[in-house]
């Protein structure tokens, strides 16, 4: 059972990232948009892609507790790397609900970010998922 929870852990973080990433992608076009259709379009998908993203951290969560907890992943002494994993999740949970809160201000046309705002705030999911994979599989703590 190990290795299914194994399994669909990294599925569901492979497609919570791939909108973590590309959902302010879509925030850099509506930033930089002008055209009214054009811009009712990418918030349609900004709403529907930050749905289903939610639906996915969900299990990504789940599956990632469930080692830890249920399979003992990271405890125990000489485990520090799960400690900094763990707060990188924290942040990128936050990253998520933040990206909600700016589609929530673009939906009331109060955004005051520019698009190159947005596509520094683009990488911070890449930064995350580079630490914590480095911490999952060198494990240098």
């Amino acid at each position: 059972m190990y290795l299914w929870v194994k399994a669909l852990h990294i599925i569901f973080v492979a497609s919570w990232f791939a909108g973590l990433f590309y959902l302010p992608r879509i925030y850099v076009n509506l930033a930089m948009e002008s055209d009214q259709k054009a811009s009712a379009r990418l918030l349609l998908m900004a709403r529907k892609l930050y749905r289903f993203m939610t639906v996915l951290m969900i299990p990504t969560l789940i599956f990632g507790l469930w080692l830890w907890l249920g399979y003992g992943i990271g405890k125990g002494p000489g485990n520090a790397w799960m400690h900094v994993k763990l707060a990188i999740v924290v942040l990128l949970v936050g990253y998520h609900h933040a990206c909600g809160s700016l589609l929530k201000k673009f939906e009331k046309g109060a955004n005051t970010r520019s698009h190159v705002w947005y596509r520094w705030f683009n990488e911070v999911p890449t930064i995350g998922l580079f630490i914590a994979v480095i911490m999952v599989v060198v494990k240098p703590f």
